[in-house]
């Protein structure tokens, strides 16, 4: 979502709201100057990236051994 830094002034709590689960670009004379997101966002998308990764019936331990080859 992009808004304009007066937008922003006007309805800060809203658009703070909203930064949890989107990014809000803040434009001035049309140039995008700013972004406020969700600082745990990333480490969510990874997170979830990751889930179904190892085959069933592949414990943590097993994929962990088996990916340092042994040891």
């Amino acid at each position: 979502m992009s808004i304009t830094a007066t937008e922003l002034k006007s309805n800060l709590g809203k658009y703070l709201l909203l930064s949890a689960t989107e990014d809000i670009y803040i434009t001035k004379n049309g140039k995008v100057i700013s972004k406020l997101t969700n600082p745990f966002q990333e480490r969510e998308d990874i997170a979830r990236s990751l889930f179904g990764i190892l085959p069933d019936g592949l414990t943590p331990e097993q994929a962990e051994a088996e990916r340092l080859g042994g040891i």
